[in-house]
């Protein structure tokens, strides 16, 4: 299957938010923490809702930037059991440290009557999980998805405070899937694959006056379905099969309004549903049987999910504080969609506080830029006897996310 090394690293993507989806796309996202939707004013409108695009100034507007992302790891403190025959297996361990960038780049034409285009090139999603030893390495010795989206978008005036908008997603994706039992268990996987695929988004705002803007947004369901190949081993004999697996990038529905004073302060508050109960199991499909019964029982058995829809509760702050600085600040107060039984090694994810604050500076008046930091507070979180369907008892910890965001934004 072939690869692009330099795909593979501008898009390897970072555990945040619920699950794996990445909603900080820019510079006033990161700062805003995400509460960036009925009042947006630079060329990250094109991403986080096009149809505000309509309201904007005469002039092409465009940004450009990167995010690095800081990754600690996960801590289990307890046992892992296999069997009613293979149980309370000591298993305390950590995940690996990643450190990551994150691209992003956004474009707004100029209007061309009540029409208006615009195109972003972001990473929406994605994880990298790696656990390096121990009974963690059975499993989820590497379990990654990489995602690139190109969103080319248009908006169009209804009226002088009301518009709509909306884009196609074209999504690239890559998966790794690896898990090494070494001599805890004699079974191995290593498996790559890549897809693309489509969908859409969709955007409405309605501004009843100059100080309240109102927006909704929709971005569609995407279903990933890696397709590459798989080696499978068992003991020293391995075999290499065509395989596929899918994983959804799940909808999500945004209804934000925001209040501004003085032309100088304001205050966005955002709701999200993002529609996580379309995970509903992680299935490898092959080519052809498996050759054994264990390599069987290990990795093509369909392994239950069962996510649930979430919940994210937004507010940003935005100040401009002088005619060159602009000050953010946000928290939002995001769920994790992944029930206690159904909890895994490659994503031990909980709820979470969103920390954020950043600055942007006008250079000239075409010239502006901006830094942003977010803190990801991940809850501690134990696992009963008989809770787990994977067999985990004990208590995870640490995890989150530290994100610094630099970027350039640019009206001509």
């Amino acid at each position: 299957m072939k690869k692009s090394i330099a795909l593979s690293i501008i898009v390897s993507s970072a555990l945040m938010a619920g699950a794996y989806k990445v909603p900080e796309q820019s510079v006033n996202s990161m700062a805003l923490g995400a509460a960036y939707v009925a009042h947006t004013d630079g060329a990250d409108t094109a991403y986080y809702n096009p149809a505000n695009m309509a309201f904007m100034g005469e002039e092409q507007f465009a940004e450009v930037g990167v995010t690095w992302a800081h990754l600690p790891s996960n801590r289990f403190e307890g046992t892992q059991t296999y069997s009613a025959t293979d149980t309370n297996n000591p298993a305390s361990n950590e995940s690996k440290i990643e450190n990551l960038q994150l691209p992003f780049l956004h474009y707004v034409s100029k209007p061309m009557g009540e029409f208006r285009w615009g195109a972003s090139l972001t990473v929406p999603g994605g994880l990298t999980k790696e656990w390096k030893s121990g009974h963690q390495k059975v499993s989820a010795e590497e379990f990654t998805l990489k995602v690139l989206e190109l969103n080319p978008v248009a908006s169009y005036k209804l009226s002088d405070n009301f518009a709509v908008g909306g884009g196609l997603r074209l999504i690239y994706s890559e998966g790794i899937v690896k898990s090494d039992g070494e001599a805890i268990k004699p079974i191995k996987r290593n498996m790559e694959g890549d897809t693309v695929e489509y969908g859409y988004n969709l955007a409405m705002s309605y501004r009843p006056t100059s100080d309240i803007n109102m927006a909704v947004t929709y971005r569609s369901n995407i279903d990933l379905k890696e397709e590459g190949d798989a080696n499978l081993y068992l003991g020293n004999i391995g075999k290499q099969y065509s395989a596929d697996v899918t994983v959804p990038l799940p909808a999500a529905l945004n209804l934000a309004v925001s209040k501004t004073w003085q032309d100088k302060y304001t205050v966005e508050l955002n709701y999200e549903k993002t529609y996580w109960s379309e995970y509903k199991n992680l299935d490898f499909n092959y080519g052809q049987p498996l050759s054994s019964t264990i390599l069987t029982s290990a990795f093509d058995n369909p392994k239950a999910k069962n996510w649930k829809d979430t919940n994210t509760y937004r507010i940003g702050l935005t100040a401009k504080v002088s005619p060159k600085l602009t000050l953010m600040a946000g928290y939002a107060k995001d769920e994790t969609p992944i029930p206690k039984e159904y909890i895994s090694y490659e994503l031990p994810d909980s709820d979470a506080d969103i920390y954020t604050f950043g600055l942007r500076i006008k250079a000239n008046e075409n010239l502006s830029y901006g830094f942003a930091y977010l803190y990801d507070k991940k809850d501690y979180f134990s696992l009963k006897q008989g809770e787990n369907k994977n067999g985990i008892v004990g208590t995870f910890s640490g995890g989150g996310a530290d994100l610094l965001t630099a970027g350039l934004a640019y009206r001509f």
